[in-house]
């Protein structure tokens, strides 16, 4: 029942995403949420280092495209000057959000990663529709009130299940998730 819940792959940070390894599992396609993945929450632009990471995945052909349940005006602020489309409101976990970022970029959910800080929003959102999912530790700042009130609570308590079933390699940690 939980495993809707677990990721397939923990790291702590992007920045510790090999794209050579998404591409053993037949990802060519990153869904990317927004605060705290890729940027904190209370900043309004991309660290130099994520911004390589960003141009690096481009350049090495995944197709990228931000996920977020934030303003369209903030989203696009961010998104815009590396060309990288956006859908905004998500409303994540529901499916609708990630279906219509799947058909903008003309790809299928089997070849997708959704990388997020949440596992109520990015994680179950993803997992809901067969994609390959990765969860960030959160990057420090500043949390919406009800993530930090309710989701990180709970969060909480499914990082400790979910820690005694990581294998690790280097810094992307494995979750085995058993299907059935």
């Amino acid at each position: 029942m939980l495993r809707i819940f677990y990721p397939d792959m923990y790291v702590p940070s992007i920045l510790d995403i090999n794209p050579d390894e998404l591409r053993k599992h037949g990802i060519n396609t990153v869904l990317l949420d927004l605060d705290n993945t890729i940027v904190p929450r209370d900043r309004d632009s991309f660290s130099p280092e994520i911004k390589s990471w960003l141009k690096g995945m481009l350049e090495r052909g995944f197709k990228l495209c931000i996920v977020s349940n934030n303003s369209t005006a903030r989203v696009n602020k961010l998104a815009r000057p590396l060309n990288i489309p956006c859908v905004v409101r998500a409303i994540k976990p529901m499916p609708g959000a990630f279906r219509r970022a799947l058909g903008l970029l003309n790809t299928t959910a089997a070849e997708t990663a959704v990388v997020g800080d949440q596992i109520f929003t990015d994680i179950w959102g993803g997992n809901r529709l067969g994609m390959f999912t990765v969860l960030v530790v959160p990057m420090p700042g500043k949390e919406f009130w009800g993530t930090k009130l309710v989701n990180r609570r709970l969060e909480k308590l499914l990082l400790a299940r979910i820690s005694r079933l990581v294998s690790h390699k280097d810094k992307q940690y494995y979750v085995r998730r058993k299907k059935g």
